[in-house]
């Protein structure tokens, strides 16, 4: 039970007990626990080291308060106004905080374990390594807040509002996710494991400033369900992205694909590469995709040998490149050991169809070659591009 003496103190009015609590902040650890405070008037109240364990609070006022590391233990503050108020390593475990506002508070290094904060407002609070640990934020207002050091494990952030949040490092493993939105967040090294991402909103519009951590459990409870920017952002490899909705056991809908092109012929393949990437086709070329450092005629023979097909593009220009060649003579290897179609030519004029160069004539014998010769054109090319897409249809491999 509460200290009649400091309950006293504290009815005299916020001048007269900050004062107290000034004169005796080293001596005395004011005890209001369990007391009756609903709907009173405690704003700028400092509430230093002070035990509010099992306190009733709710509809408080409680504006820009003290509660540096004050004990709050099973405290019911639903619904009280805590905008601007301060709780350094403050512990509130197992609190009652529903609809409570805690707009522009600070909550540096708070424990809020098992504590029930849905629909709670935290906007542009600072919760720089707060404890979550099996809280209630279902619905909660966590917008430009600062998140970051803070940890989410099994708590439920379902329809929780983190858009433009600061998620520096913030674990959200074993985390409920569902409907939360995290539209322009900002993430480093952020921990995504072992949790459901398939519903979340927002995940395409968060930003990225360093690498996450995606766990493997994260992509098969989510099915594979993960936007690809995201998970490019957080620094996941480009050929696991490739198959992650395969290793999910949902089919891929396109395959992968190489565009092989002459350097002359970069502004079609630039554009191509575009769209492709725009429909969800996964696509490489070397403007793009080759890093700094990289040894070009490695780097291009493995991106080959990892993608489905090659997207050969026949030119005037490209059937005399002997680099184009190359890239061709990868592909044919890599049939001749797959036992399976891989080239996959189109033209942007009729070069190849009167070349004596042997490979180039050889590919215009045997396979059929896509028809991009009026891609300037837009109507030509969208038709052209909407068959290219048909016939990218992931299905099961052909065979030789």
């Amino acid at each position: 039970m509460a200290n009649w003496e400091h309950l006293d103190i504290l009815e005299q009015g916020v001048d007269v007990w900050n004062e107290w609590r000034e004169k005796h902040i080293d001596s005395i650890e004011p005890d209001l626990s369990k007391a009756d405070l609903r709907e009173a008037d405690l704003r700028e109240v400092d509430f230093s080291k002070a035990n509010l364990n099992d306190a009733k609070l709710s509809g408080a006022d409680l504006r820009k308060s003290k509660f540096r590391r004050a004990l709050l233990w099973g405290a019911n503050l639903r619904g009280a106004n805590l905008s601007e108020a301060s709780f350094p390593t403050a512990t509130i475990r197992a609190a009652s905080l529903s609809g409570a506002n805690f707009y522009k508070a600070i909550l540096m290094e708070v424990n809020f374990w098992e504590s029930d904060l849905s629909e709670a407002n935290l906007k542009e609070a600072y919760l720089y390594d707060a404890l979550f640990f099996g809280a209630n934020l279902r619905r909660a207002d966590l917008s430009e807040a600062d998140l970051s050091n803070a940890l989410f494990r099994e708590t439920d952030l379902s329809e929780a509002n983190l858009s433009n949040a600061n998620l520096f490092q913030t674990d959200f493993i074993r985390a409920n996710l569902s409907q939360a939105d995290f539209s322009g967040a900002y993430s480093a090294y952020t921990v995504f494991e072992n949790v459901d991402l398939s519903d979340v909103k927002g995940l395409e519009a968060l930003v990225h400033r360093g690498p996450s951590s995606i766990g493997i459990d994260t992509i098969y409870r989510s099915k594979g369900n993960i936007p690809e920017n995201f998970l490019k952002g957080a620094g996941v490899d480009d050929t696991f992205i490739t198959y992650i909705h395969a290793l999910a056991g949902k089919a891929i809908e396109y395959y992968s694909c190489f565009i092989s092109y002459a350097s002359h012929d970069q502004d079609f393949a630039e554009r191509l590469h575009a769209d492709l990437q725009s429909k969800g086709v996964r696509c490489w070329f070397a403007p793009e995709d080759m890093k700094i450092g990289d040894k070009i005629r490695l780097r291009i023979d493995e991106a080959i040998r990892i993608h489905d097909k090659l997207l050969l593009v026949l030119s005037e220009n490209s059937v005399e490149s002997a680099w184009v060649e190359k890239e061709v003579e990868t592909a044919f290897e890599k049939e001749r050991l797959q036992n399976r179609v891989v080239l996959f030519p189109i033209r942007l004029d009729n070069a190849v169809m009167s070349t004596t160069q042997a490979w180039a004539a050889d590919i215009r014998r045997s396979r059929h070659i896509g028809n991009f010769s009026n891609w300037k054109q837009h109507n030509h090319y969208q038709t052209a591009f909407v068959r290219l897409l048909r016939d990218l249809k992931a299905e099961p491999p052909h065979r030789l």
